[in-house]
C-alpha cells in the first residue's frame, strides 16, 4: 500500500525515510528515525511497535539486519509486513512478507534500501533506486526527494496518491526536517513544494535552535527577522496573509 526509501548520507551521517501512500496521514505511522541509530519505514498491514523495537536493537548495538531478524521473528503476522531498516553505518536491511499486496518487493543497496507492495509494478522500485543512487553527492534530504518523484513517477501506488513524508535526523534527539502531506490529490509534488519552501523558511530556524551539549544562545537576528514577515512576504512563499 505503501512505497519508500531509507537511506544514511555518507558525508554527515544524517539517517532519514521518505514515503507516499494512498491513504492520509502517512507520516504519522510508517517513518521512524533516531539520531545516530537508524532509520525505519513500516509498511504494508503497518506495525509500528516493529519500527521501535528495530530502533532499540540498533540501539543496543545490533547491526540493521540483524535487529530486522530479530524483530521480524516475533511477530505472527510478518507475512503481511514490509519493513525497510539503516543502521548508523549505512547497513540496511528490508523484509516483504509473502502475503503482502502486489506487486510488492524491495532493493538494498549502499546505504539505504528501497521497499514498496500494492504497487503499479517493479518499475516504481527500480526508479527509486536509480534516482536515489544517481544523485550521490547531493544532500539527504535531496536524494530522498528525487527517489520519491521518480517512484511516482514510475506508477507509485495502484490505488491512487493521498499522501507522503519526508523525514530526517541528523546529531540531534529532535528532527533535522519532518514534513508531512497529510491529503493531497499530488502528495509528492506538494511535498516537493513544501520542502523548498522549508529549506528556505523552517532550516534556518532548526539550525539556530540549541544543540545538545552546547549553551542554548539567541536566535540568528536574520531568521528572527524573516520569520516576523507574513508566509507571503518570506523567501519561498507561502502561507496567507492575516485577514483584515
Amino acid at each position: 500500500m505503501t512505497f519508500s526509501i531509507v537511506a544514511r548520507c555518507k558525508e554527515t551521517g544524517r539517517l532519514g525515510v521518505a514515503v507516499a501512500t494512498a491513504v492520509p496521514a502517512v507520516g504519522s505511522m510508517c517513518p521512524f528515525t533516531r539520531a545516530g541509530v537508524g532509520a525505519v519505514s513500516t509498511q504494508s498491514w503497518t506495525n509500528p511497535y516493529l519500527a521501535i523495537a528495530a530502533l532499540e536493537a540498533m540501539a543496543a548495538g545490533a547491526a540493521a539486519p540483524d535487529a530486522l531478524a530479530a524483530v521480524m521473528a516475533s511477530d505472527e503476522a510478518r507475512d503481511l509486513r514490509q519493513i525497510g531498516v539503516v543502521d548508523a553505518q549505512g547497513r540496511a536491511a528490508v523484509w516483504s512478507g509473502a502475503a503482502c499486496t502486489q506487486w510488492f518487493g524491495h532493493e538494498i543497496g549502499d546505504g539505504f534500501a528501497v521497499q514498496g507492495n500494492m504497487l503499479t509494478g517493479g518499475e516504481v522500485i527500480a526508479a527509486m533506486e536509480e534516482a536515489f543512487s544517481a544523485s550521490a553527492g547531493a544532500p539527504l534530504d535531496e536524494r530522498l526527494m528525487r527517489a520519491m518523484e521518480a517512484g511516482d513517477a514510475a506508477g507509485g501506488d495502484r490505488r491512487g496518491k493521498q499522501s507522503s513524508a519526508l523525514r530526517i535526523h541528523g546529531a540531534e534527539d529532535y528532527p533535522a526536517l519532518d514534513l508531512r502531506v497529510d491529503e493531497h490529490a499530488e502528495p509528492v509534488t506538494e511535498l516537493r513544494r513544501v520542502l523548498e519552501i522549508a529549506r528556505l523558511q523552517l532550516v534556518p530556524f532548526t539550525e539556530g535552535m540549541p544543540k545538545r551539549g552546547a549553551p542554548p544562545g539567541p536566535a540568528p537576528e536574520t531568521v528572527t527577522t524573516m520569520l516576523a514577515l507574513s508566509p507571503p512576504d518570506r523567501p519561498g512563499g507561502g502561507g496567507s496573509r492575516p485577514r483584515d
